[in-house]
């Protein structure tokens, strides 16, 4: 017979793949039920636990998360020895709340336990990421692909891939995983993936053709009216962007969306509605700090450019001592540059460049950062090359790249000096040979003298 509901749910998750959220919410209340009546049935908490970490990261509702603590906790109760199913939803549960010391800790001991379970994987794989030890990523993503080659393996594997700057590979798997999903909600998250990668290679109009693709699969799909906001707002279309930011903050109100939209009114010059959504920015951080959610990196951000920047620095340093991601070293290294820290903010930056995804904002700050120093090569490279990335990346930050990118001008003419070789020094006088004892005139050489 055809699976109802919860079946539906279930066996999205044993595919790896997000339940459509109406199934979601009936396995969640058929759980509920069951426990009651069986206390002791250490899988159904399991379920229920992994059934509630889900819910809340579909609905940025993070008071989702302590309920899937208390569930996945007794299911560890209940059958303390063995519990990978238990322990591999700890994990999950870390990560969404950005936890990802305790992710991995979760992770690590639910695949010494069962190496062959390929599920606690992807749970790794985040952690990992979170942490920015690409080498464990990709151990981690080997033994994955081994064990299963999925959709789910596929949609994995191409944000990896987009994490190493392998963009056709990333857009290739993807597609791919969006092709085999046989569920729409996992079909959206592929789509909106794909449209996240056209979205960073500047290609507005493509992104969000993605975005309403995923959308009509999954209409619940709130990532994609974030993104299908942004995009608008590239193309100019600003009313339909702001409907679309606003309505993915109603279905989703996660602390992102509040900034950028905040940001896009700020760049309206609409400075009261800016401040409305920052606002709603700081409280529902709050809000989510009380569940155990860390916030640190967007609320530090959000300190940067529109708050403190050196109570930024601060939090952002614990930050990055947890969680020494890309991220995180993109976001200190900017704090220090607005806290006037230039020439530490320098190395953070670089770093943030050089082991992170291939991102605009990621370039543009640390251009500006050099410029600041007085290093105007590297600065009119690294702007230059946020803007050809993605001439869109921020409608605040990108307008301040282009004015930049003017100030510096072009480069002298002739290169930098260490190019060439040094300019001979003038002989002293001296007396003048007879014709005899002329020397013989040098053969003139046909190449440049090497440095």
């Amino acid at each position: 017979p055809a699976l109802g509901p919860a079946g539906r749910a279930m066996a999205a998750a044993g595919a790896g793949a997000p339940a459509a959220l109406p199934d979601l919410t009936v396995l969640i209340g058929e759980r509920e039920a069951h426990v009651r009546k069986h206390p002791g049935d250490d899988q159904s908490w399991a379920v229920l636990g992994a059934a509630y970490v889900e819910r809340g990261l579909r609905t940025a509702d993070s008071a989702y998360y302590p309920k899937a603590e208390e569930a996945l906790r007794t299911s560890l109760k209940t059958r303390p020895e063995g519990n990978a199913q238990a322990l591999t939803g700890m994990a999950v549960l870390a990560n969404a709340r950005h936890d990802f010391r305790g992710a991995k800790k979760w992770a690590e001991s639910a695949v010494k336990l069962s190496p062959k379970r390929w599920s606690t994987y992807p749970a790794l794989i985040d952690a990992y990421s979170g942490l920015g030890d690409a080498k464990g990523v990709g151990k981690a993503l080997e033994t994955l692909q081994e064990l299963n080659s999925g959709a789910s393996v596929m949609a994995l594997s191409g944000q990896v891939y987009r994490d190493r700057g392998w963009r056709e590979d990333a857009a290739s798997k993807l597609m791919d995983a969006a092709a085999l999903a046989e569920g729409p909600a996992a079909k959206a998250a592929c789509l909106y993936r794909v449209g996240e990668l056209s979205w960073e290679r500047g290609e507005p109009s493509e992104a969000l053709r993605y975005y309403e693709a995923a959308l009509l699969s999954d209409p619940d799909h709130h990532p994609s009216l974030a993104g299908k906001g942004r995009a608008l707002a590239a193309l100019g279309r600003t009313s339909e962007a702001l409907r679309s930011y606003q309505s993915a903050l109603v279905r989703q109100p996660a602390p992102g969306y509040a900034l950028e939209l905040g940001e896009l009114y700020e760049s309206l010059k609409l400075a009261p509605a800016a401040r409305a959504q920052y606002d709603v920015l700081r409280a529902r951080v709050k809000q989510e700090g009380f569940n155990g959610v860390n916030d640190e990196r967007i609320l530090g951000l959000f300190e940067a450019d529109h708050g403190d920047a050196e109570a930024a620095v601060d939090r952002l340093r614990k930050e990055f001592k947890r969680h020494g991601s890309p991220e995180v070293a993109d976001a200190l290294g900017w704090a220090l540059h607005r806290a006037g820290e230039g020439k530490e903010a320098l190395k953070y930056a670089t770093r943030a460049t050089k082991k992170g995804p291939r991102s605009a904002v990621f370039a543009y700050h640390r251009g500006e950062i050099e410029r600041e120093l007085g290093r105007y090569g590297a600065a009119r490279r690294h702007i230059g090359e946020a803007l050809r990335l993605n001439p869109h990346f921020s409608p605040l930050l990108a307008p301040e790249a282009e004015e930049a990118m003017n100030a510096l001008g072009d480069p002298p003419e002739g290169g930098p000096e260490e190019m060439y070789a040094p300019t001979p020094q003038a002989a002293p006088p001296s007396t003048p040979r007879p014709p005899s004892e002329a020397q013989p005139k040098p053969t003139p050489r046909t190449t440049s003298p090497q440095t």
